[in-house]
């Protein structure tokens, strides 16, 4: 069998890789016309992007140059998930000891030349305290070549996994469910009252409106979300449901859908009273909880959703916020607390693998301070 040998540079670079990626979750990312280095990414990591490179570093000029090319790739990062900063942990392997290293530009430089040093390095060891005894070591090259594939390979496929998971088409039902109800309570109020449009029919059927809720109907605040104003509100609400709530039920499952779209309504119908006491109905201020829970999934998933989180998600939540506020009609302010909403109840509820205990915990604790203002708002001030 002939005898497979590689650097120590080499070895250094694929341990640290496999560590990064099989321990903590970083991805590799394809950076054109790199050679000798290895670029990871990880939003949730304490540094999000780590850059481990192999290449000879000589002088301060060297050095310079390979931070200003770091820069130049990290804008392209920047642009890509939305973020206004990026920590970065540059990693050297062979770095002279003349060169003088600056931490700049939110970018720390370490040299690490063997395990030793990777295991004593107070940036890693703080950062990941962990490495000592995870990063993998191998006095045979063909056992590290081996286990390295071997354990990249299942994370990935894990990954793959799991991705295929949430992006998968499922089957729909709570959405439908719901655009049925709407479309049963319109044809009662024709088939029970005087219509949709008559402002008694709509009080009978729940209605949002000010004083009957401040008087204890506070049931109005969600069943004010099944009835429409005419056939086009309907229409187009019951459209934009089965698009956005389509997305929302597939990609967090049905229970935090109804979650969501029950405390978005609930948002949306609070802080439309906090303004007036005109009567109103529908379900737009739900529909933009989940357009609020869609922005903060799209955010968690920009690596993946990048193009549409920039020129769908983001441009539709502009354009019918505007809307709202020059058509004639419309209930902006119910818009705005489904909004923000359907933001913060997905953000407590959480995105599986993605969204961290403390978040949630933050999302629950600001939903219910929100929650709570509307609340005193509408009955109290």
């Amino acid at each position: 069998m002939p005898v497979i040998t590689i650097n120590k540079n080499d070895e250094l670079m694929m341990s640290l890789a496999h560590y990064f990626i099989t321990k903590k979750n970083y991805v590799p990312i394809n950076v054109q016309g790199a050679r000798d280095e290895i670029w990871l990414e990880n939003i949730e990591g304490p540094y999000r992007v780590i850059r481990i490179n192999a290449k000879n570093i000589y002088n301060d000029e060297q050095y310079d140059m390979d931070i200003f090319k770091i820069r130049f790739i990290l804008k392209q990062i920047k642009r890509k998930t939305l973020s206004f900063k990026v920590p970065t942990l540059n990693i050297c392997l062979n770095l002279n000891n003349k060169v003088n290293l600056n931490n700049r530009f939110n970018i720390n430089t370490i040299k690490v030349e063997s395990y030793e040093e990777i295991k004593e390095n107070n940036y890693l060891v703080n950062a990941f305290p962990d490495i000592k005894d995870n990063i993998l070591e191998s006095n045979n090259n063909l056992d590290l070549i081996i286990n390295v594939t071997n354990d990249i390979s299942k994370k990935t496929e894990k990954s793959n996994k799991f991705f295929e998971k949430v992006f998968s088409p499922k089957k729909i039902i709570v959405t439908k469910l719901i655009i049925l109800i709407n479309i049963i309570v319109f044809l009662l109020m024709y088939l029970l009252g005087n219509g949709s449009t008559d402002t008694q029919t709509l009080l009978l059927f729940g209605a949002n409106y000010g004083p009957l809720v401040k008087s204890g109907e506070v049931y109005r605040l969600i069943t004010c979300a099944f009835l429409h104003i005419g056939i086009i509100h309907l229409l187009v609400n019951m459209y934009s449901l089965s698009i956005i709530g389509s997305q929302i039920e597939s990609y967090l499952g049905k229970l935090k859908f109804i979650v969501i779209y029950l405390v978005s309504a609930l948002s949306g119908s609070l802080f439309s009273l906090i303004a007036g006491n005109s009567i109103s109905a529908g379900a737009s201020g739900a529909i933009f909880g989940l357009l609020g829970s869609l922005l903060y999934f799209g955010y968690h998933y920009r690596l993946y959703l990048n193009s549409v989180l920039k020129s769908q998600i983001i441009p539709i939540i502009v354009l019918n916020l505007v809307i709202s506020f020059l058509v004639p009609g419309i209930d902006a302010l119910a818009h705005i607390g489904g909004l923000i909403g359907g933001y913060l109840v997905t953000m407590a509820l959480g995105i599986e693998q993605r969204s961290q205990k403390k978040d949630q915990i933050n999302g629950f604790i600001v939903l219910i301070l929100y929650l709570a203002f509307l609340t005193f708002m509408v009955f109290f001030y």
